[in-house]
């Protein structure tokens, strides 16, 4: 009779099983403490839970989610049209201890707020949402605002350019005069979805430069979700932008089939299919970020992601899902990086 092989006891396969996850466990909390020494991680809430986009209902509850989860130190909040609502919303992140950031993205596109518009009672009219978005980032002390152009025109681009950035320094001057709030402006996709202005970043640079005379501390958001609509590469986008990049944002596009619930400027999960970014095309945006010194060891610039559920898809689960993300990404960045 052969010899046979008798089955492990099942102590000893759960206790190799718990050897195994405590392993595993222990390597994921290395990666997160070695990539926070890079970046601060942080998250744009009112995509990650898009009911909070329009500043209604329980907005603290999903907030708090993110601030008690350690994986992240930076989040990014919109209006909050209830005061009290507000005013919890602000606890939470004050005694979480988070770098807040404040996106009027939302207030403008829910209003059609044009800040380069020929029509000058619309342009004041944009200036005014942004205006008001700037109080409300001041009441949530709010170290950063973004927000982005208006629609492209069909013709006489310059003269929108150069009231886009009469509008950046009218704002840039009411923020300043109230404290230290420092504005930036987000680059999207100029044919695809939102179709902007800004745009290309090579436009956004030169918007940038006008407006650094009157505001040093101004800058420019870019974002890996909006990459493959702008028809730039990480390292083309982020090379020509990396003297004024002040947020970056990290995400991805599908725009393949306009019938798709998904395409366009909706930001699903890494991975979706026959989207535009995953982990590699993740982990370049980071290499190129750590070229440029947007990052780096010491350096606490946010990286911040900007996702958001389609359909049915779990809030939580595509923020589990981004994170997973992120760490296998950077291990593949400090792998081609043996300095890191």
């Amino acid at each position: 009779m052969a010899n046979r092989v008798m089955p492990a006891p099942s102590s000893t396969l759960n206790g190799h099983s718990e050897t195994m996850k405590r392993r595993r466990t222990g390597f994921i909390r290395k990666t997160m403490t070695d990539l926070h020494k890079y970046m601060q991680v942080g998250i744009v809430h009112f995509m990650a839970y898009p009911a909070a986009s329009s500043g209604e209902g329980a907005i603290a509850e999903s907030v708090k989610k993110i601030v008690t989860d350690d994986f992240f130190s930076a989040i990014e909040i919109t209006r909050v049209n209830d005061p009290k609502e507000r005013q919890e919303v602000k606890n939470i992140v004050e005694s979480g201890r988070m770098t807040v950031g404040f996106g009027a993205q939302p207030i403008l596109l829910g209003n059609k707020g044009n800040l380069n518009s020929f029509n000058p009672e619309e342009r004041q009219a944009a200036i005014n949402l942004v205006k008001g978005a700037i109080d409300q980032a001041y009441e949530v002390n709010a170290g950063k605002l973004g927000f982005l152009s208006g629609p492209k025109p069909e013709k006489d681009e310059d003269q929108a350019l150069q009231l886009l950035a009469d509008s950046i320094k009218e704002l840039c001057q009411y923020a300043k005069s109230k404290g230290d709030l420092v504005l930036s402006l987000e680059t999207f996709d100029d044919e695809t979805d939102k179709k902007c202005l800004i745009g290309s970043n090579r436009l956004a640079v030169e918007v940038a430069k006008e407006v650094r005379k009157v505001d040093p501390t101004f800058g420019l958001m870019l974002d890996l979700s909006h990459l493959p609509m702008q028809r730039e590469t990480s390292k083309d986008a982020l090379t020509v932008a990396r003297d004024y990049i002040n947020h970056a944002h990290i995400g991805n596009c599908y725009i393949k089939d306009p019938k798709d619930p998904a395409y366009g400027d909706q930001h699903p999960r890494f991975g979706y299919p026959g989207s535009e970014n995953d982990v590699e095309e993740l982990a370049e945006y980071l290499r190129v970020l750590l070229d440029i010194g947007y990052i780096g060891e010491g350096i606490q610039n946010v990286v911040a992601f900007e996702v958001k559920p389609v359909g049915n898809e779990c809030s939580d689960v595509v923020i589990a899902q981004s994170k997973r993300t992120l760490i296998e990404a950077w291990n593949r960045v400090k792998i081609a990086t043996p300095q890191l």
